[in-house]
């Protein structure tokens, strides 16, 4: 990893900090699928916050990192505006956390927290891939919803149709009405423009939960086009 930055990051910009890239690039692992704080994340390693925000800026130009900025124009007095950061590589944003699959498997609770967050860095990425693939011209905007009091979506799609597709990612075989709560809010808002919201988890079924809320495995993702 460090020779990879070391090399491309040369070709990019002349920088006066590169040594401090890769430990930005562990904090910013640190927050992969949660909201930025860049200040926090260039205070940890001796960076200031605007040359904090120059050198993410390099990490994603490298395609290290990816963020997601906050979707909600029409609903904007309620949604907030923070973008998420995901670490594009989620085996690298393991390694960078040191989530190992012992950790895992002995229900290690900072692992097990770990590996949400780990999950959804995943599969965002799988799905932002399918959405280049796959009629990206037709796509008005990306992004996740959080409102200020809280209720949240992990990603929306909107089509220049104004149709929406929202997904919200949970590492567990198990859906509850707190897991969905966001997807709720968030269809009762958009009424008809809301056309599905997506729980994909880790269980084995795919079911209707409620109105145009359903349940499925994340394999479904590649599964559906077979």
């Amino acid at each position: 990893m460090r020779v990879s930055l070391a090399r491309d990051v040369t070709e990019l910009s002349k920088i006066r900090q590169g040594a401090l890239l890769p430990a930005l690039l562990k904090r910013l692992a640190g927050q992969t699928a949660q909201v930025l704080n860049m200040t926090a994340a260039g205070c940890a390693v001796g960076l200031e916050p605007r040359t904090a925000q120059v050198y993410t800026k390099l990490l994603e130009d490298l395609f290290l990192v990816y963020r997601l900025e906050a979707w909600g124009r029409t609903l904007r007095a309620r949604a907030a505006a923070s973008a998420k950061v995901y670490i594009l590589d989620s085996g690298l944003a393991a390694q960078l956390l040191g989530v190992t699959p012992h950790k895992i498997a002995r229900l290690d609770p900072a692992a097990l927290t770990e590996f949400g967050h780990l999950l959804e860095t995943f599969v965002v990425g799988e799905l932002l891939k399918q959405v280049s693939w796959n009629n990206s011209s037709q796509i008005a905007g990306i992004g996740h919803w959080r409102t200020h009091d809280d209720q949240e979506v992990d990603l929306v799609i909107e089509c220049t149709d104004g149709s929406v597709l929202a997904f919200e990612i949970k590492a567990s075989a198990r859906v509850d009405n707190d897991d969905t709560r966001g997807l709720r809010v968030l269809r009762n808002a958009l009424g008809s423009a809301f056309t599905a919201g997506f729980v994909l988890n880790t269980g084995n079924l795919t079911f209707r939960l409620e109105d145009r809320i359903i349940v499925a495995p994340v394999d479904t993702l590649w599964n559906v086009h077979h």
